[in-house]
């Protein structure tokens, strides 16, 4: 006998919308530091202010500085409520928190926004009664399903000697990409957000674009951003351990540490990669700590996401200047196993401002040998993982792709690419331009699509090249919004069939896949039928049977589903059907009898196992294809969400 089952680790937790539930919760995320109370005369002025990424969907944390040590808030309205820019009287407050700045004048505050609706306009401010700011605003999307997210590199204002110049072109790379993308949910950062950490002034330029205030902003600490708080005084982030293990450098000064949050099926985690060197007393620290870091949030988290991303700023698999840094070699030997055996999808890099997409890299090896170059399809393993790294979003600095070295032994070294001796042997596509681009991730239900997507060409705003670099870029050939690489990452999901079934709410659409490259089952979408119950029909991935024993022993393949389950909540695997065919004859094989759905006869469905297809003894030898036409029915009461199962079949002979 023998049994294959898909791991059902592809479950989400949701968080209920009900029309009962509030439109914002009161949750303030809390830090050091207490307010005092606002003036009669408030003069204080507000500045720097983003809108960050929350601990969920539902979640947006909004940062900013101050003048005054005043008792501040943010108020929260639905757009649609707000008439001639006047808030409406039941416009929801939530109270800041916050502490002098040690890097410069003036006060930081947070707060964090929770209970928002999904496909809501929200507008917002920040201050109070009397003394607010300019109102800013944002959307929300359906907290289910397929979305887009942009990946930056290295804006670094200053770099080049000159603030404005650099600002300019970081503010024309955000400005075309929200364009040309406006319906993304997230912009996340690579790192290096300005030359000189407590740098104020480049600070300015940095969060002058105001699509900082309009989309969330999942921030990354890059080296150039530490050495002085700043950086964690203008992005305060959710679920972050700043834990001296994760910082690093003197107590006054340590900024950034590691952070986590799940956005609809993706579970992020950030790192913070300056802290690399383990304690002197050998406490834990370093890669050490952060690979614990992460494997302490992939169990604790990982079964409520489909989808793992890692996000930090030093790139281990990168075509230049830093690709041969003895930190950046040590953590190819300490991340990469760790990463493999997690279940890690996709890494997220910057540092090294250049493009670079890995080949799918496996306990710190190529994966395949025989993965080709640049391929536009790439179907990784259990354990492979892609690496990419981002080049520079505003121009400011870019780094030159090193040549391979063919002496080099190391494992973890710099040897040229046997299929590709221009290139190192971990990655698939590199690319320099001197030109700004911008990553494009598109998350789907079974696939991550990952774009390189020129934001510039060798004019102006870049200011390297304003300042004498050489450009290889043409306007006609290479235009701004043409793609440098493009690649379908179709990840491995073992050996048996997940199910996943999209429950809209009672009005709405229904959909569900088969997924793994097994291939993709699209049962399309639910129809409601008088109120009453859901419907949705399709096939599964046909089964083929080999015999060719010349027992002619009699065989049997059976199946059952587990229930379908979203987080805690659960649509019985019972009200699951089949009506088993015959797709093509051979072996003997005739069809097992049809199953229906646990709605019609109140019974156990495809809960229990049920015959696919059998044959007799004495059968013919020769090979059949098995197929099932699926029926789910199911109450219109089940809560929408994304639910998945396992389809666990079994193969009996004697």
């Amino acid at each position: 006998m023998s049994t294959s089952a898909q791991a059902a680790r592809l479950v989400r937790r949701r968080v209920a919308t009900g029309a009962a539930a509030a439109i914002f919760g009161l949750g303030v995320a809390l830090s050091g530091g207490l307010t005092t109370a606002a003036s009669a005369a408030d003069a204080t002025s507000y500045s720097g202010i983003v809108l960050g990424v929350g601990a969920n969907e539902t979640q947006r944390i909004v940062t900013w500085y101050s003048s005054g040590d005043t008792a501040q808030k943010v108020q929260v309205a639905p757009t649609a409520s707000i008439v001639n820019g006047e808030f409406p009287a039941d416009a929801v407050t939530v109270d800041a928190t916050g502490a002098a700045n040690t890097s410069t004048t003036g006060y930081n505050r947070h707060a964090t926004i929770t209970n928002l609706k999904e496909n809501t306009g929200y507008s917002y401010r920040v201050g109070s009664e009397g003394n607010w700011s300019p109102a800013y605003a944002f959307k929300t999307h359906d907290f289910e399903g397929d979305y887009d997210f942009l990946f930056f590199g290295d804006p670094q204002i200053g770099s080049s000697g000159d603030v404005a110049k650099d600002g300019a072109g970081w503010a024309e790379t955000l400005r075309y990409a929200t364009a040309a993308n406006p319906d993304i949910e997230l912009l996340v950062s690579g790192g290096d957000h300005v030359e000189s950490a407590n740098n104020e002034a480049q600070w300015d330029a940095f969060l002058a674009p105001d699509q900082l205030r309009q989309y969330p902003v999942a921030a990354t600490i890059g080296n150039h951003d530490v050495g002085g708080k700043s950086w964690e005084q203008h992005h305060f982030t959710p679920n972050t351990d700043r834990s001296s293990q994760y910082y690093n450098g003197d107590s006054a000064t340590r900024s950034g540490g590691d952070y986590w949050y799940i956005y609809k099926d993706t579970l992020f985690i950030d790192l913070n990669s300056n802290s690399y060197v383990n304690p002197a007393d050998g406490s834990l620290g370093g890669d050490t700590a952060h690979v614990a870091y992460v494997t302490d949030v992939i169990n604790k988290h990982g079964a409520e996401a489909k989808w793992t991303v890692l996000n930090y700023h030093h790139a281990i698999y990168s075509p230049a200047s830093h690709s041969g840094d003895g930190d950046n070699k040590q953590r190819r030997k300490d991340f990469t196993t760790a990463f493999s055996e997690l279940g890690v999808d996709l890494v997220l890099q910057g540092h090294d401002h250049s493009y670079s997409r890995s080949y799918s890299i496996k306990n710190g090896q190529k994966e395949n040998a025989a993965e080709q170059p640049g391929a536009a399809d790439v179907y990784p393993g259990p354990g492979g993982v892609i690496y990419v790294t981002a080049n520079s979003a505003s121009g400011s600095k870019y780094y030159d792709i090193k040549k391979p070295n063919a002496a080099d032994t190391d494992p973890n070294g710099q040897r040229p690419d046997p299929l590709n001796p221009d290139s190192f042997w971990y990655n698939s596509v590199q690319n320099q331009e001197h030109v700004r681009t911008y990553v494009k991730v598109q998350v789907k239900s079974d696939k991550l699509v990952v774009e390189n997507i020129r934001s510039g060409t060798c004019a102006a705003p870049n200011a390297a090249v304003e300042k004498g670099l050489s450009c290889t870029n043409t306007a006609d050939g290479q235009p701004v919004g043409s793609l440098v690489d493009n690649v379908t990452i179709h990840p491995y999901n073992g050996d048996g069939q997940a199910i996943q079934v999209n429950v809209p709410n009672a009005t709405g659409e229904f959909g569900w896949t088969i997924d793994g490259y097994n291939g993709l089952v699209n049962l399309g979408t639910a129809q409601e039928h008088d109120g009453w119950y859901f419907e949705a029909n399709g096939k599964i991935n046909p089964i083929v049977v080999s015999d060719s024993r010349f027992s002619l022993a009699p065989w049997s393949i059976s199946a059952n589903v587990s229930d379908f389950k979203d987080g805690d909540k659960t649509l019985a695997g019972s009200y699951l059907g089949w009506s088993p065919k015959i797709v093509e004859s051979g072996a003997g094989a005739q069809a097992g009898a049809p199953v229906v759905s646990g709605y019609d006869d109140q019974g156990q469905g495809l809960a229990v196992s049920r015959g696919l297809g059998a044959a007799d003894q004495g059968h013919a030898r020769g090979t059949a294809k098995l197929g099932a036409d699926l029926d789910l029915k199911f109450p219109n009461e089940v809560a929408k969400g994304s639910y998945r199962a396992t389809l666990t079949i079994t193969a009996l002979s004697s």
